[in-house]
């Protein structure tokens, strides 16, 4: 009887064991394959891991190769250390720490010899004194200028780095002999960290930030485009079915959101593009801060798109006899305002200024001047649907006239925000045409002038040779 417990006792314990490793290889299991995901969709993510795996090898052989451990001495670990700290995705947040932190260290150097200097020059008893109230001093004029904006945008992490090595290099030149020894040591290391850093990341399959910004404001572009074409097509659904269950129709109705929670990533990308070299289609002064002024137009816009989803996901319908007068009127306003929204993408994407937009823009105006009109002579409709309203009391009518009024608000809701969209996506274009200028995009060719102009060519040729028989 106990061998029987025993067995089952041993037995329920291993059941158990085995339910838990299937369980741990089940999880182990299932983040292989979003790691293989995840490299499959986005291959220049183990790209950057395949360079900093590169950087790290090379510093790392100023410790193996004897004859460069001796040329640097042993502070060669500072410069692994830098290759791990200021290694980033894209070239521009590379350059930003690299330049940063060599300039603080070697200002930082500097200052913290100097201050020794000083400091031994009051003799034994003041020494102390004397370089604790300028390590004082210049660490906290160091820290406030952090809380500069201009300085924060730019130079925060130089600030930074400013602090810590002055900090170290200024107490502990109270005890170290061989300080600037130290010093030199420890600023050449990080200059070789960095070096490595730079080449690397500029050498091996680049990510420019500059480029990535110019991608994320045409993406969000399009996304906002296709998320207003979404949200009227949906409030406007006539068959009555609910098109937003359908995933993929549903995900571009919320496009609108990445221009809105895309300020952060712009405004890094730009502070990063600002130290980036000249390369591809954008030049040393390409006008970065232009594209946050696109993005903040955009933002603008995608406020008003967030109000019509949030319209469109409301309880209260328009009535079918609305809905058959305005959705003609409101789409083709939707229309034009997502046609100027991709001609601005193309621009950007090609870089060319379009001949295009002003017509768009022009018949997107047209198309609000008739969304307009159309709503001001509403009220003489709002009765009719109803039935006849000749009642001979009149609060019969009233009545019928309040019942219209009440359900027409949510229509006129839709309409003052698409009025409101094209007013803003005017701004989006304002804000194009003046990167346009700024940046030198090529200039706009404009076919149907190509042709007109060779068919001139053509009956000049045949007018001179009907001339010349004469």
């Amino acid at each position: 009887m106990a061998n029987e417990k025993e067995c089952g006792f041993v037995h329920g314990v291993y059941l158990q064991l085995q339910s838990l490793i299937a369980s741990f290889w089940s999880r182990i299991w299932r983040f292989l394959e979003k790691a293989w995901e995840l490299g499959a969709s986005e291959p220049r993510k183990v790209i950057h891991c395949l360079k900093v795996g590169v950087a790290l090898s090379l510093v790392s052989l100023f410790y193996y190769m004897r004859p460069l451990y001796d040329g640097v001495g042993g502070t060669a670990m500072w410069a692994v250390m830098t290759v791990v700290v200021v290694f980033e995705y894209t070239v521009g947040a590379t350059l930003y720490k690299c330049i940063n932190r060599a300039t603080g260290t070697f200002l930082a150097g500097s200052l913290g010899i100097g201050v020794h200097w000083v400091a031994s020059q009051s003799g034994e008893k003041f020494e102390p004194i004397i370089a604790g109230i300028l390590v004082f001093i210049l660490a906290s004029a160091a820290t406030y200028s952090r809380f500069i904006p201009s300085i924060k945008a730019r130079f925060d992490y130089g600030a930074m780095i400013f602090i810590l090595t002055f900090s170290l290099v200024s107490v502990a030149g109270y005890r170290v002999e061989k300080l600037f020894e130290m010093a030199h040591n420890r600023v050449s290391t990080i200059v070789l960290g960095t070096s490595i850093c730079i080449f690397t990341s500029m050498l091996i399959c680049p990510v420019w930030a500059g480029n990535e910004l110019h991608l994320l404001i045409y993406r969000n572009m399009e996304k906002l485009a296709d998320s207003l074409d979404g949200c009227v097509a949906e409030y406007f659904n006539r068959d009555g079915t609910a098109k937003s269950s359908d995933h993929d129709f549903g995900k571009k109705m919320q496009g609108y959101k990445c221009a809105l929670n895309s300020k952060a990533s712009e405004e890094s990308m730009a502070n990063f593009a600002r130290w980036e070299p000249a390369h591809g289609h954008f030049n040393f002064q390409h006008p970065w801060k232009q594209y946050l002024k696109i993005g903040a137009a955009m933002r603008n816009c995608a406020c008003c798109v967030e109000s019509l989803s949030g319209c469109v996901n409301s309880q209260i319908r328009i009535p079918e006899f609305l809905k058959k007068n305005f959705s003609e009127v409101c789409m083709r306003l939707s229309s034009h305002c997502s046609e100027v929204l991709r001609e601005l993408v193309v621009t950007m994407k090609t870089m060319t200024k379009s001949s295009m937009t002003d017509l768009l823009v022009e018949d997107m105006n047209f198309a609000v001047q008739e969304l307009q009109n159309a709503l001001k002579a509403l009220p003489n409709q709002l009765i009719s649907p109803h039935g006849s309203v000749n009642d001979a009391k009149g609060d019969t009518t009233s009545k019928q006239f309040i019942v219209p009024v009440i359900e027409i608000v949510p229509l006129a809701t839709t309409i003052s925000l698409l009025s409101e969209i094209a007013a803003r996506i005017e701004g989006i274009v304002d804000a194009v045409d003046d990167l346009a200028d700024l940046a030198g995009f090529k200039p706009a060719t404009d076919n149907k002038s190509k042709q007109s102009q060779c068919t001139t060519d053509i009956i000049d040729d045949e007018t001179m040779k009907v001339l010349q028989k004469v």
